[in-house]
């Protein structure tokens, strides 16, 4: 029998055969591992598989030609405060959607877990987020080959689309980049924030989802309208 222990993110559950869980975890060596939490669903074990948990895992395998045998306990960071604070679950959700598309079981994207773990790390501690969790989309699309270096190019007011390149010119393939909105030392505003959802979105899927038939996830969806919403209603107080 092969025997091993992993930390890492729960990325998808599914029930799959009675009150057997399906798991898909992100570990620390960005890896995916997928395999079957027996009993998962109870009442007992149902409470530490939740979408978007950090868990100290145990995976047997008795056969290659058989699952994984997963069972867990939760790991650090807790963050109750993300379950009490509707931004950030959703922010969650999103996260971990978007992660959950960006890596297949047999792959490793170095760096990931990581960069996942600091985001979730913010959510649950710290009250001003939003400027780190756009940043961390930018990494997202980074460290999955989607690089626009815009810290180099804070003077170019323009993203061409096509070419991930900064220009000076705005033209038919071009957005205007929201740099202020990633300076945490300015306000966010409706229009730099609906320019940076655009600008993400369409490299994500044109660039990358394309490839492999997929879409941006619905959880990422429902995360840009609830902070959208909230600042229309913002804009109108003010």
């Amino acid at each position: 029998m092969i025997e091993f222990k992993e930390r890492g993110i729960l990325l998808f559950s599914k029930i799959s055969s009675e009150n057997n869980l399906y798991l898909k975890i992100l570990t620390e060596k960005d890896e995916i591992i997928t395999g079957i939490s027996f009993g998962g669903s109870t009442k007992k074990k149902k409470n530490i598989f939740q979408i978007g948990y950090f868990l100290n895992t145990v995976i047997k395998n008795k056969n290659k030609n058989f699952p994984n045998s997963i069972s867990a306990e939760l790991s650090k960071p807790f963050y109750h405060n993300i379950f009490n604070d509707k931004y950030k679950l959703h922010g969650l959700l999103a996260l971990v959607s978007l992660l959950n598309i960006s890596i297949i079981e047999g792959q490793k994207v170095s760096g990931l877990f990581n960069l996942s773990e600091n985001i979730i790390e913010k959510l649950a501690y710290e009250k001003k987020w939003i400027i780190n969790y756009f940043i961390f989309l930018l990494n997202l699309l980074k460290i999955i080959g989607y690089d626009i270096d815009y810290q180099q190019n804070t003077s170019k007011n323009y993203l061409n689309l096509d070419s991930l390149q900064f220009s000076d010119l705005c033209n038919a393939r071009s957005i205007k980049f929201p740099h202020l909105l990633l300076n945490s030392k300015n306000d966010i505003n409706l229009e730099n924030a609906n320019s940076f959802f655009k600008v993400f979105e369409i490299i994500l899927q044109n660039h990358h989802l394309n490839n492999m038939n997929l879409n941006i996830p619905t959880n990422y969806f429902k995360f840009k309208k609830i902070i959208l919403n909230f600042l229309i209603k913002n804009e109108k107080h003010n």
